[in-house]
């Protein structure tokens, strides 16, 4: 073949592979970054085995049947002059409060909710312990049911949610007109990027993220904030913040009394932490060993120049805790003994059973964002947003839905709330390779994950680790985040606490309701599985800042006068918050 004809063939396969890409960017925007194909392969999966299943059929029938004969009674006795109205065939989960309201048990507000929950048990059911389905395919088919079901739930319509129908007929519809104002309030803001309604009350560096400090590094990534001390002496090791990028810095910044970096430095701690970049189209191609370079090395060596031959107790949240991970290994690898500790927060280096996250990842699902992605230059914050708003559709839409748009009630708005509507962005090489290499892969927890060329082995990390998992946590499942026993050979403080992803690491002392389990495994100790452990550690109340306070302090030496604000010979570059996390 000629050269020419090379050419051809080679410009012909690149104009092919750019129409696909193209026209799978559109499919992007239009099924909202979700792959038709991985759904429509998930019912195919679960409609084809249950079509093949007879004893499965012949057993949702009879389930069907009894839900019907349970509601046929139920009519029955409310229908009954001496019937009891409140009395139930299906009660809802604990968890469940759509349906706690008392005026749910008025005819025939109690039979809609009751039908519902009966429907909602039976598609439990269809969806569950059907053998052959892909167990991928079966948790998305269960999730996607689970979602249209609590899309048709009578407590998001108006005319079948006695509460707000109660409340119109008392305010004359006023209620309506309110939440019709909240809505167009809510898209008006939404559109023009602004923050949530009541989000103005938080102001970054006026109202959260106001601890004093310096900007002392800043490259095209990343700057370095380093917090002014409170105390006349410091312990010698620092304590460097290492959170992830997928969020604004300033989650262990918020308010001054739930601020983790003022708690640290108020115990006597160095503390730096890094605040990521908002990236852009511009930033497509940076990827995690950029995030690994000009975040966490170049953190590293900023704090080596300020406090010299000092060890670090690092500290990552989150995906920032994973990149702490990665970083730690390679320094185990290259003999580098900068770290004289290592935490971890909600942070996954096993990504095998990534929870209810994994649903929107997989070969279809990537290749769709990747294409996505290379056209606009990054993953949007929305985007991420909707995923974690279906992973809890009550608490985050729904729940809304009801009382901002129906009752009319604006909720009052705190400052994580208006943190979590603060989002970001991720380059699109990043997040590509994140989701490939991490999730996809799990090259991590293989020892196949390469830095600077070489595999890394988490196995190699020898440090003392502080690990803490959160018990309703959706984002890192506390159970996947335990799996550190099974590659950390060294001693491990592993922590379980109340509350989920964000709220469970806002954590601060004096916070009511909070409690936590709190376990050390020494080397050569046998491994116990996550419920033996939950069995045998105790439940204790307040808050584990202050047990990692105490780890922390355990593992530092003797307290000193605290270092100079910046690096010698170069002037800070401005005062913390910094800039990048006011990037929108």
């Amino acid at each position: 073949m000629s050269s020419t004809v090379k050419d051809r063939a080679i410009d012909t396969r690149a104009a092919a592979q750019a129409t696909d890409h193209y026209a799978h960017a559109s499919q992007a925007r239009a099924f909202a970054s979700l792959s038709p194909a991985s759904l429509s392969l998930a019912w195919l999966d679960w409609a084809m085995h249950l079509a093949a299943s007879p004893g499965k059929q012949t057993e949702l029938l009879r389930l069907a049947v009894r839900h019907q004969q349970e509601l046929a009674h139920y009519l029955y006795d409310c229908l009954k002059a001496a019937g009891d109205p409140s009395r139930v065939c299906v009660a809802p989960p604990e968890s469940d409060r759509r349906f706690s309201d008392p005026t749910w048990c008025r005819w025939p507000y109690n039979l809609l909710h009751q039908g519902f929950l009966l429907t909602q048990a039976w598609w439990e059911e269809a969806t569950s312990g059907l053998h052959g389905v892909d167990p991928h395919h079966a948790q998305q088919i269960s999730f996607w049911a689970r979602q249209w079901l609590d899309m048709m739930s009578p407590g998001n319509q108006l005319w079948t949610n006695p509460v707000a129908l109660d409340r119109t007929r008392a305010e004359n519809g006023m209620n309506l007109l309110r939440g019709g104002g909240h809505l167009l309030e809510d898209i008006v803001r939404h559109q023009a990027g602004m923050p949530v309604a009541g989000g103005d009350a938080f102001r970054v560096g006026r109202d959260v993220a106001v601890t004093p400090g310096k900007v002392v590094l800043r490259n095209r990534l990343a700057e370095l904030i380093q917090y002014a001390p409170t105390t006349r002496t410091v312990r010698p090791e620092p304590v460097l913040l290492v959170p992830a990028w997928i969020m604004k810095y300033y989650i262990l910044d918020l308010s001054p009394h739930n601020s983790l970096v003022r708690f640290l430095r108020d115990q006597g701690y160095t503390v730096y932490c890094i605040s990521w970049k908002n990236p852009t189209d511009q930033d497509a191609a940076l990827g995690m060993d950029d995030y690994l370079r000009d975040g966490f090395f170049a953190a590293l060596d900023a704090i080596g120049r300020i406090q010299p031959e000092r060890r670090v107790h690092a500290t990552g949240y989150c995906l920032g805790g994973t990149l702490l991970s990665i970083a730690a290994a390679a320094m185990a690898r290259d003999g580098d003994a900068r770290l004289a500790s290592i935490s971890l927060f909600t942070a996954q280096v096993d990504f095998s059973e990534p929870g209810e996250l994994g649903l929107f990842i997989d070969e279809a699902q990537v290749h769709m964002l990747e294409a996505q992605m290379q056209r606009q230059g990054y993953f949007n914050a929305d985007q991420m947003a909707g995923a974690f708003q279906m992973l809890r559709s009550y608490d985050l839409l729904w729940s809304r839905v009801i009382h901002e748009y129906l009752l009319g009630d604006r909720r009052p708005i705190n400052d994580l709330m208006a943190w979590n509507g603060d989002t970001t962005r991720m380059p699109a090489r990043m997040h590509s390779q994140y989701l490939q290499r991490l999730y996809l892969d799990n090259d991590l927890s293989a020892g196949r994950y390469p830095v600077d060329g070489r595999p890394v082995s988490i196995g190699d990390i020898r440090l003392p680790v502080f690990a803490v998992g959160t018990v309703t946590d959706h984002v890192a499942p506390w159970r996947s985040v335990y799996k550190l026993h099974q590659f950390l050979p060294g001693e491990l403080s592993f922590v379980l606490t109340s509350g989920g992803h964000n709220a469970g690491i806002v954590n601060e002392p004096g916070h009511p309701r909070r409690t936590y389990r709190i376990r050390v495994r020494q080397p050569g100790d046998p491994f116990l599985s996550p419920d033996d452990w939950m069995a045998a550690t105790p439940v204790r109340d307040g808050s584990w800042w202050t047990a990692w306070s105490h780890w922390l302090a355990d593992r530092s030496g003797a307290p000193e006068a605290p270092p100079a604000l910046g690096i010698p010979g170069r002037p800070a570059l401005e005062d913390a918050p910094g800039r990048y996390v006011l990037e929108t």
